[in-house]
């Protein structure tokens, strides 16, 4: 399984970079506003920034919701460097805009995708990946986790290479849960990856062992 970090912030993703498991970047516009990146220009020059911490994948989005609009953004924001996945919003002109790319050797990612019926179209289409969004369809009673096996198990059964990249992953149990299902990607927030980290019998493991050790020195 890889894991990509969701995040506009560059000290959040060199953390999750120096942790040593870290495989690729998503962004979206409201990442961006959200550290303050505003302005077409500072947009770019902060994908490029990006790409400069990670070896691969980061996945920028197009605004544009037109099929020429995508296509222009598109090839604008692949050229930025080979690291950078064009990021596309599940709809009409954007499955036609990932056939293009796709023809075009232009790698992928199929976003806001909430249904089986829109992962196959996004597959047919030739996405790289494919953005399932389960925790925001958790916030709407519906178990985002049932989407993702369903996807895997259609994926698998017809030998599509579009990878499934589980995306609105809000805690660790989605990600744990997102691996036992097949899911080819996570990308998620940093305290979600670090949370791994976490369980009470390793602390407490540890700190008999310093006790330990500090008793044997004589300290």
């Amino acid at each position: 399984m890889k894991f990509f970090i969701d995040t506009a912030n560059l000290d959040e993703i060199r953390e999750a970079y120096d942790l040593g498991v870290l495989d690729g970047v998503t962004t979206n516009p409201s990442l961006m506003a959200k550290e303050g990146i505003t302005g077409q220009e500072n947009i770019i020059e902060h994908y490029k920034a990006i790409c400069d911490i990670v070896d691969d994948k980061v996945s920028a989005e197009v605004i544009a919701t037109d099929y020429d609009g995508i296509i222009k953004e598109g090839l604008s924001l692949a050229k930025l460097d080979d690291k950078i996945v064009v990021k596309v919003p599940m709809i009409r002109d954007g499955v036609k805009a990932i056939k293009y790319f796709s023809n075009e050797g232009i790698r992928t990612n199929c976003t806001l995708v909430f249904s089986a019926g829109q992962a196959i179209l996004a597959a047919k289409a030739g996405a790289t990946y494919l953005s399932p969004f389960l925790g925001r369809l958790d916030d709407i009673s519906y178990d985002g986790l049932d989407l993702i096996e369903q996807i895997v198990h259609i994926y698998q059964t017809y030998g599509f290479a579009t990878e499934v990249l589980a995306a609105s992953i809000r805690h660790t149990m989605h990600l744990i849960k997102c691996a036992e299902l097949g899911a080819d990607v996570v990308t998620c927030p940093l305290k979600v990856i670090t949370g791994l980290l976490k369980h009470p019998l390793t602390d407490s493991g540890l700190a008999t062992f310093l006790a330990d050790h500090a008793k044997a020195a004589g300290k």
